[in-house]
């Protein structure tokens, strides 16, 4: 699928620099082809989270990252089938959390909403992601907003808040992202979350990885998350969202990274991990029904991931709606079904 060719990437950057060049050398110019209304094309503005076209321009608001409830306490979840991207991660007692990225579309029911992380930091920088979550342990929120993220939290104040009369504290939070919106200011985003597959680029190689309609990824002990391919779309079979409502993921990528102590516990003492969203490994990509191995980088908290393949050349992303599991590179495992 993605093992594509760099060259229509090049050469698209280099015309751009041909085209923004400076004749003030004493040069000749080169002559510039006509353009007419019916040839131009107009430039369209590419979504950092799915690598789809922007078709009304970027939005106003910033992307936002809500922390959601992932375990049975929890549901229903809603507005997962609205978002743009979802990253699920490890949080204490083995247990898992999602983080649910809203730029293009921002719904006035998300939830269950939860605290933050330090996990936090990696996932939302690359996109200046503002997070939206019910609070956070005072070291994990100073943390989080020493490294520039801009945090909603019920805790502080925010608005937006309300209670879900059918469930309980601290799983009945919900947000509505209007209300947020109305108080965010858009954030300058560096570049896109993932590497997509640029519409021009060369036809993808010939497949290399291995066949696949169904997976389980292991967080831990406590935490699987199941998989099936479901007319094309990657779904969960165990989540937690209401039928026909869950996020359906053209890719589902499984990031293999390193687990380290957040420096605190939680209420009932267990230890805090921190997901080290930076660096490099392994990572598993499945799209339609195959799944290749490639080797994930990030160099930093605030930037996106790239790929390379076994052969090292340049993995790209498809554009979709993408499903990240940020498994634990020691503890966690991937079944292929």
């Amino acid at each position: 699928m993605k093992l594509r060719l760099v060259a229509a990437v090049s050469a698209a950057a280099l015309a751009l620099s041909a085209c923004s060049s400076s004749s003030s050398d004493g040069g000749e110019k080169p002559a510039a082809p006509d353009a007419s209304a019916a040839t131009a094309t107009p430039l369209v503005e590419i979504s950092p989270l799915t690598g789809l076209a922007l078709s009304k321009g970027r939005p106003d608001n910033p992307v936002f990252v809500v922390k959601i409830e992932n375990t049975a306490a929890g549901a229903p979840q809603y507005g997962l089938d609205k978002a743009d991207l979802v990253l699920e991660e490890l949080v204490e007692g083995g247990l898992t959390r999602l983080a649910a990225f809203f730029y293009s579309s921002i719904p006035s029911k998300v939830g269950h909403v939860r605290s933050l992380r330090t996990s936090d930091i990696g996932i939302a920088g690359p996109v200046a992601g503002q997070i939206v979550a019910s609070g956070g342990a005072s070291g994990a929120y100073n943390k989080v907003e020493k490294s520039g993220i801009t945090v909603f939290s019920e805790d502080a104040g925010s608005a937006g808040f309300s209670s879900d009369p059918a469930k309980y504290r601290p799983y009945n939070r919900l947000i509505n992202l209007k209300t947020v919106a109305k108080k965010a200011k858009r954030s300058t985003i560096k570049g896109p979350y993932l590497p997509w597959t640029p519409a021009d680029a060369p036809a993808a190689a010939a497949a290399t990885g291995k066949a696949a309609t169904a997976a389980t990824v292991r967080f831990s002990n406590a935490t699987s998350t199941t998989w099936k391919l479901d007319g094309g779309k990657w779904t969960r079979t165990n989540g937690h969202a209401s039928p026909n409502k869950d996020f359906e993921a053209d890719t589902m990528i499984v990031v293999f990274a390193k687990v380290g102590d957040a420096g605190y516990t939680d209420p009932a003492g267990n230890p805090v991990p921190e997901t080290v969203f930076e660096g490099k490994g392994e990572a598993m990509v499945f799209h339609g029904g195959q799944v290749d191995t490639v080797t994930w980088r990030k160099p930093s908290l605030d930037e996106g991931l790239s790929f390379t393949a076994a052969d090292g050349s340049p993995y790209t992303i498809d554009p979709g709606k993408v499903f990240i599991e940020l498994v634990p590179k020691d503890a966690g495992s991937v079944t292929l079904g």
